[in-house]
């Protein structure tokens, strides 16, 4: 009797997979990438000027980083591409990083982001140093203006 009563209960194989576990670390990963990607920017703060001007085309040549150099409001100067980008660089050490960057990518984006308070000067000293290490073209990164909202 023990074998009979045995045989009634197979259980059925399942075929389907139990996809719950992977939805909530699928969440819990997208939740991680959310919170850290605003932190791999750049950690020089600047204030931008805010301008009406159409973005740059991008250039994608192989993926390429721009050479973003960064003027603060104290006109301490950072490189991007450094080895230590949140270490201010003199201009000798600028010229440095630049001409490195610029010989590994001649065609490299190279852009000037300077708070609004440092002196024209040091922003056109930052260029020259740029173009005696072989940039030949810089764009200035700056902030979109305010959009108005529309009256009703």
């Amino acid at each position: 009797m023990s074998g009979t009563a045995g045989r009634g209960r197979h259980r059925r194989l399942m075929g389907e997979i139990n996809v719950v576990p992977y939805i909530d670390v699928m969440l819990v990963l997208l939740v991680i990438f959310m919170v850290t990607a605003p932190l791999l920017t750049q950690g020089v703060k600047v204030e931008l000027p805010k301008a009406a001007s159409e973005p740059l085309p991008q250039n994608n040549r192989d993926n390429q980083q721009p050479l973003v150099i960064s003027i603060d409001k104290d006109s301490r100067v950072f490189s991007s591409l450094s080895a230590e980008p949140d270490t201010p660089l003199d201009d000798a050490a600028l010229a440095t990083s630049a001409r490195e960057a610029l010989q590994a990518a001649p065609e490299r984006d190279v852009l000037i982001k300077a708070d609004t308070t440092v002196a024209y000067g040091r922003v056109i000293g930052a260029m020259v140093v740029l173009q005696q290490s072989g940039a030949t073209k810089i764009g200035f990164l700056t902030d979109p203006l305010p959009q108005e909202r529309p009256r009703r």
